[in-house]
């Protein structure tokens, strides 16, 4: 299909969204209201560019005319500049679409829950992981994200077994997920005493947050247990029952929340955890019948791959999917992740343009 073809298409089914939207008997069913209207801005960004595309080319045709039928010499040299400038323009919009059109993951505006878990390295991977946690939360800062923390085990020196937090903004899961996978450190630990370089991980997996509408869950398959909180939290701690464990009895999944001294709340955020874990497991059947179509996975794949690789006595971060090496760790290790994830994305548009011309 020509690609003016395609964005008529486009135009078209937008309108008819714009239709239904405004269909009262479509309230009813909030879900696929949700779902329309999701889709509808979408799409508004495309029809906005293509509409301006063709009002360029209606001006290109009114210039090539002008200096084709003008007398006027003047009038002509003026039609020409303009028309080299209309050229650029039909060009440079011509390429914008081109990379609106590419397939978007259906989940990459949603928030994120992010989950990190101290590997292999016994104390130093759960330094490690503290490592991380900071450096996504001021990652998370300089985006102008909200991040609150659910569930943390502390390390026994430091950092963390696991920690668990929410991360809510626009667009979170679609520059987040390229973290998920095993993160390495090469690093003299603190405990080392004969100044030898020790190799160890953590794990990070980011789970898009599934909203009430994206699954349904029954009551009847969780189970409830209440605990104390441990760890940081004051007088409230390890004298009230505030912190939640939810077992979802079919699938296995246990999740845990002790964050707030208010049980209510707790219960709130491991719900929250819980419909995103399960609804995950749904989003990587989808995830596995796009990877089958690709010859390489940049943006998610196996959990246990190893992705990246931080070297602190050569203040080095390489990312292993896209055979990058950056030689400015401190920075990044402060949050400054911004280069790999452009790269990442780059990386992963012309592996999903790539399909589409192929498909």
């Amino acid at each position: 299909m020509d690609i003016v073809d395609k964005l008529e298409t486009i135009k078209r089914r937008w309108e008819e969204m714009g239709e239904q939207l405004n269909d009262p008997e479509l309230m009813a069913d909030m879900k696929r209201f949700v779902k329309l209207n999701k889709d509808y801005k979408d799409l508004e960004p495309v029809v906005a560019a293509f509409k301006e595309y063709k009002n360029v080319v209606s001006n290109i045709e009114n210039a090539r005319e002008i200096i084709k039928k003008e007398k006027d010499e003047d009038f002509k040299e003026m039609a020409r500049e303009e028309l080299d400038e209309l050229l650029v323009r039909k060009e440079n919009i011509g390429e914008q679409i081109r990379l609106m059109l590419i397939p978007k993951d259906p989940e990459d505006s949603k928030n994120a829950i992010v989950e990190i878990r101290a590997g292999t390295g016994g104390d130093e991977a759960s330094i490690f992981a503290g490592d991380l946690y900071r450096m996504y939360l001021k990652f998370c800062e300089t985006k102008g994200w909200k991040t609150e923390m659910v569930d943390m085990s502390e390390g026994t020196v430091g950092g963390f077994k696991e920690v668990v937090f929410n991360v809510t903004g626009d667009n979170v899961y679609g520059l987040m997920k390229f973290e998920s996978g095993v993160h390495r450190v090469q690093r003299v630990p603190k405990t080392e005493t004969q100044g030898r370089v020790h190799t160890s991980a953590a794990s990070v997996a980011v789970l898009p947050e599934a909203e009430e509408f994206d699954i349904d869950l029954n009551e009847k398959d969780i189970r409830k247990d209440t605990f104390c909180s441990s760890g940081p939290g004051g007088q409230s701690v390890n004298t009230t029952y505030s912190a939640i464990r939810l077992t979802h009895i079919p699938s296995g999944i246990v999740v845990s929340c002790q964050d707030e001294k208010s049980q209510i709340k707790n219960l709130a955020k491991a719900m929250k955890v819980l419909r995103s874990r399960l609804y995950e497991k749904e989003y990587s059947k989808y995830m596995e019948e796009v990877a089958s179509r690709r010859k390489t996975m940049v943006s998610t794949g196996d959990r246990s791959a190893k992705i990246r690789t931080y070297n602190w006595s050569q203040g080095r971060v390489t990312d292993h999917r896209i055979n990058l090496t950056l030689y400015n760790l401190s920075a990044i290790i402060d949050g400054d992740l911004n280069e790999i994830i452009e790269k990442l994305q780059i990386a992963e548009n012309a592996e999903r343009l790539k399909t589409e011309l192929d498909a």
